[in-house]
């Protein structure tokens, strides 16, 4: 289940640099869970930060414990309330995920949303140096 959010202001800017150079207006963003969704239709994930998956325990992707899928939820649930609203910009790195997404950094109302959800535990720390991590995924079941 996807979570649409009308958003007061929502940027995109297409950059390798932290400081976007261009930006167009997004008319929407969608979070599919805590780290990833789509901006008018383009998929995204959030740099350097891991939620919990929702999908079903034991699917390709998917949690493994149902325990997962219910921080996934709780995680998912407190992106899209962060950024419902808000002035949000997007910045993609350049890099794209396994997945074909692209990685960027976001910010709602200038607060980083990848901070402010490790900072709420909902969210941890996994940082990749181009395709490979730089450190073992988080594991969110007991």
């Amino acid at each position: 289940m996807r979570l649409p959010l009308l958003l007061s202001a929502l940027v995109i800017a297409v950059c390798a640099s932290p400081q976007p150079s261009a930006a167009d207006p997004v008319t929407s963003l969608d979070w599919s869970d805590g780290d990833s969704g789509r901006a008018d239709g383009v998929a995204f994930r959030l740099a350097d930060v891991d939620a919990p998956e929702t999908g079903g325990v034991g699917s390709r992707g998917g949690a493994k414990c149902e325990r997962e899928r219910e921080l996934g939820y709780a995680a998912r649930a407190f992106i899209a309330t962060m950024t419902k609203g808000k002035t949000v910009i997007i910045i993609f790195n350049g890099e794209v995920d396994d997945f074909g997404r692209r990685v960027a950094t976001i910010t709602a109302d200038g607060t980083d949303v990848g901070s402010a959800g490790i900072a709420a535990g909902h969210l941890r720390p996994y940082v990749f140096n181009g395709k490979r991590a730089t450190m073992p995924k988080p594991q969110w079941c007991p």
